[in-house]
């Protein structure tokens, strides 16, 4: 069954390169990202993998944890973080679940047989402490994944998470944000003081307000 926004992340207890994790626990109190490479030893997953490694002070800062699996084993994935360090200049900083019986893949519905019966699609999965997905993403095997965007949804979910506001189209980070119709605008004077702007009575913007 697919997963969807809102639903609790299937908990799992599995065997990752830093040894074993139940999900949910590890998770803590942290925002977690889960994402998925099709096998070991691939071009893309490598080049994936020492990036996302390069930037985990930036997940850091946003109290978020990174966690990927791939279908072969840990013995593998050891191999493998030893190219990952040659050929991107990074070590691997997060662990990687060894997932050769699929039961990670089966519970986050990782593989689409028209895309290929054993392989893993590049999956993402937001959570959010509430251990709800917040964001998922999937890409086929041929598309490497962007650090940037991963980042700048982050901090979308983030923000809307703890005001009553949405992000326009290419929001980044300190850009002004939509205010959501369902705040009047007597309780947007009280929740924005920096001040909005009436577009459309729908369409009201205000400065990033945690800035």
């Amino acid at each position: 069954m697919a997963i969807r926004l809102g639903d609790v992340a299937p908990d799992f207890t599995a065997d990752t390169t830093d040894g074993t994790i139940t999900f949910h626990e590890w998770l803590g109190d942290s925002w977690g990202i889960l994402f998925s490479h099709p096998k070991d030893f691939t071009p893309v997953c490598t080049t994936e993998l020492g990036a996302f490694s390069a930037r985990k002070a930036d997940f850091d800062k946003r109290n978020t944890k990174l966690i990927a699996v791939s279908v072969d084993s840990v013995a593998s994935h050891h191999d493998w973080a030893g190219d990952i360090e040659e050929t991107q200049g990074a070590a691997l900083a997060f662990p990687i679940i060894g997932d050769e019986n699929r039961q990670v893949a089966d519970l986050y519905d990782m593989i689409h047989p028209n895309a290929n019966d054993t392989l893993t699609v590049r999956s993402v999965f937001i959570v959010g402490p509430d251990k709800k997905v917040k964001l998922t993403l999937t890409y086929p095997a041929s598309t490497g994944r962007n650090v940037d965007e991963i980042l700048r949804v982050l901090d979308s979910l983030q923000l809307t998470a703890d005001y009553k506001v949405a992000t326009p189209v290419n929001w980044t980070d300190g850009n002004d944000v939509i205010i959501v119709p369902a705040v009047s605008d007597d309780e947007a004077k009280e929740r924005f003081p920096k001040g909005f702007t009436t577009i459309k009575p729908y369409l009201r913007t205000t400065p990033q307000p945690n800035k």
